[in-house]
């Protein structure tokens, strides 16, 4: 049976040129990188050499660049770290309790990490509507800043349903409102975080011009290993550590880094170019998928924008099916996809992010998320609708018995 993987937006295979990169890390070049013999050295200049990567891919400093497990922990870091340094500088003191704007549908390592603050005590939060579209409106943020908003935190591109958010507009913004009280000699400050994770592949990553204070970022999404990321965090950027140890990544994340992770990760992200020409070629072939599934099948829906959306990203909602039900039975057939975030499987709640965009539960539980990657072929897209167009039919007719067995 033919293997088809659609399901990109969990995660990518290692690119075999990445592959090699790594392998003399993991047992040749083995050296730990804070040692001072050659053999940390050598661990060291490899490391530096991917934070420069890094730098240069994001347009920022090497030193603004901060290595850490993945994306999960880079949000919390940057969420909690400013929290942690917030409370430290007002030590001796009873501080406002500090306001942070965000989304209903952010991923769950940014909403668990919020609520965990939230019933703490120790921060103020707003959850903002996406609407229908799965797009945040930078009017309600702007309304919802108060006096003391310290912090927003907005996905670039929902890990779910591919929505892209309007993060630049979202940065000028905020940088105008610092502005303005700067000139006003108020200590009032907003930062701004994203987790970019979704958004490497595809879309503009300069920092400078989104205008963030901390981006963050994971190498097992970008074709790279599992188990290391990064977070961007600009020069000056009021942040505290949260783990406690050694002096590891400028006194900001301790532990012995993981050399091989990190020179991946590094090869990784120099191999994307972000051509246009590649991601029209994505574009066009997402496009073909959507628009065949939506005209053959019946009583099946497209979540979330189709304009404002990732090119990668096809997420569906079908009537009178479990998606996991569906899951498995295309697994069966030899297709990948999944149900929501592969970060919540497992969960038999409903997706927050469908929920958010206004779906019912019965509606966000028959949802399939299909994700494009770059060895994704047409030929496996149309062998993909032929499955899926049998394994519907089949699901429902099951459906369609229990329920007239249930009525009698």
């Amino acid at each position: 049976m033919q293997r088809i993987y659609l399901d990109y937006a969990a995660t990518t295979p290692v690119d075999k040129k990445v592959l090699k990169v790594m392998a003399p890390y993991f047992s040749e070049k083995f050296g730990n990188p804070m040692s001072i013999h050659s053999f940390g050295r050598e661990a060291e200049m490899a490391i530096e050499k991917s934070r420069k990567i890094v730098a240069n891919f994001l347009h920022c400093l090497p030193e603004e660049v901060i290595f850490t497990s993945g994306a999960t922990e880079s949000n919390n870091l940057a969420i909690k770290g400013f929290i942690k340094k917030y409370y430290f500088n007002k030590l001796g003191k009873k501080p406002p309790i500090p306001h942070i704007i965000t989304t209903a549908f952010e991923h769950h390592c940014v909403l668990n990490s919020l609520k965990f603050l939230e019933k703490s005590g120790q921060a103020e939060i707003t959850y903002l509507p996406v609407y229908k579209e799965g797009i945040v409106k930078v009017e309600d943020i702007k309304k919802a800043i108060k006096k003391n908003t310290r912090l927003i935190s907005i996905m670039y591109v929902n890990n779910e349903i591919g929505t892209v958010q309007p993060i630049a507009e979202i940065g000028k913004l905020i940088k105008n409102i610092n502005k303005k009280f700067k000139i006003q000699n108020s200590k009032f400050k907003i930062l701004f975080h994203t987790d970019a994770t979704q958004a490497i592949n595809y879309f503009d990553c300069d920092v400078k011009k989104m205008s963030v204070d901390t981006f963050s970022l994971s190498g097992h999404k970008i074709y790279g290993p599992k188990g290391v990321g990064v977070l961007y965090i600009k020069k000056g950027t009021a942040i505290s550590r949260v783990q406690d140890g050694g002096d590891q990544e400028f006194g900001m994340r301790s532990g012995t880094h993981n050399v091989p992770g990190i020179v991946g990760l590094g090869a990784a992200l120099a191999k994307i170019k972000n051509e246009k020409s590649k991601i029209k070629i994505m574009v066009s072939l997402r496009d073909y998928l959507i628009n065949k599934v939506l005209k053959e099948i019946p009583d099946v829906y497209l979540n979330g924008s189709k304009k404002f959306r990732s090119p990668n990203n096809a997420n569906f909602s079908f009537a009178n099916i479990e998606g996991e039900s569906l899951v498995l039975s295309l697994d069966m057939e030899g297709i990948a996809c999944s149900t929501g975030s592969a970060c919540s499987t497992g969960s038999l709640e409903p997706s927050h992010v469908l929920l958010a965009i206004g779906l019912k539960p019965e509606e966000a539980h028959g949802s399939l998320r299909v994700s494009l990657g770059k060895f994704t072929t047409r030929k496996e897209i149309e062998i993909f609708i032929e499955k899926l167009k049998k394994v519907v039919k089949k699901l429902r007719g099951v459906s369609g018995k229990v329920l007239e067995e249930y009525n009698k």
